[in-house]
Formats: structure tokens, C-alpha cells, sequence
């Protein structure tokens, strides 16, 4: 991997970014990065917090604008699900690194976000959890440099599989 690189996951909330993340920041001895906290501390209050008073609309503007002003390197950067709505976060985040897709079915998010009012999740289009997903997954796909599947797997696995996928990618380049 590119000395200063960082890599981003990309995926829908519950996917285990932020979990994830930690543990592979580790095993890269790279530093993590949660752009949710970022965004909870710069706004002083939490996500759902902002959603339920400024509305989708504006959430996603000051992700949109927290993540445009990072300055992250060498660094594992758990996004937050909605970040794919914005393409000038994705290009300050592809500008820096690759983007790693945690793929996880809709049964297995629906099963691990058992109360989906408190998440912090963005509502755009869509109404209900399965509509998100929906609307959401061509845009992992289109940002996606590498895609792991992670239905069904132990996190540690998980890790194991991201840095299989890291490794192939690099002996391509």
C-alpha cells in the first residue's frame, strides 16, 4: 500500500465500519478516523440529533462539508452511510485512498439495526430501511475500488478479508 494512503469504507450503517476500522487501522499501523464523530464534534451534538432538527437536507450538507475540509493521511477513514449522496466527498476521499465496500445483505443490516430511530441514519428518497438500501447500493458500487462481502462473517474474518483484498489490489498495480 502506497506509504501515506488512506482507505475508506464505504457501506450502510451497521456494516461494521467503525468496527472494522479500529481493528484494521491496527494490522496497517495506520490511524482511524470516524467521520460521524467528526461531524458529532464539530456540531456539538449527536446525529440523529441533527436530523431531527435540521432535516436530511442539511445533515448531509455538513457532512458533505466536514469531510471536504479532512485533512487525513496514512489514516482508516469510517465514513458514515450517506456519504456516497455527496460526489465532492467521495472525490476529496478517492483523491487520498481507496474505497473499500463493506457489502452486507439487507437481512443481516435489518437484523443488526434493530432500532433504526436513534442511528443517525439519512432518509433521503427512501421512507424505510429496505428503500435506503435500495437507493444507496449503486452508489457503494460506483465509488467502490474494492468490494468485500461481510454477511455473515465474525468481524476479525472481515479484517482478514479487507486486507486480502488490499494486498491483491496493490500486487495488481
Amino acid at each position: 500500500m502506497k506509504n501515506g494512503q488512506n482507505v475508506i469504507l464505504i457501506g450502510m450503517s451497521g456494516a461494521g465500519k467503525s468496527t472494522l476500522g479500529v481493528l484494521l487501522a491496527k494490522a496497517l499501523g495506520k490511524s482511524f478516523l470516524d467521520t460521524d464523530l467528526l461531524i458529532q464534534q464539530r456540531e456539538g451534538r449527536l446525529l440523529q440529533e441533527i436530523l431531527d432538527t435540521d432535516g436530511s437536507d442539511r445533515f448531509l450538507e455538513i457532512e458533505e462539508a466536514t469531510v471536504c475540509a479532512m485533512q487525513a493521511e496514512n489514516t482508516v477513514i469510517a465514513t458514515g452511510g450517506s456519504v456516497v449522496y455527496s460526489e465532492p466527498a467521495m472525490r476529496v476521499l478517492k483523491d487520498g485512498g481507496i474505497a473499500v465496500y463493506l457489502e452486507v445483505s439487507y437481512e443481516e443490516l435489518a437484523a443488526r439495526l434493530s432500532d433504526i430511530t436513534t442511528r443517525g441514519i439519512v432518509f433521503k428518497s427512501a421512507h424505510d430501511l429496505r428503500g435506503v438500501y435500495e437507493e444507496r447500493l449503486p452508489l457503494y458500487d460506483r465509488y467502490a475500488d474494492i468490494r468485500v462481502p461481510c454477511t455473515g462473517r465474525a468481524i476479525e474474518q472481515s479484517v482478514r478479508e479487507v486486507l486480502r483484498a488490499i494486498e491483491e489490489r496493490e500486487g495488481r498495480a
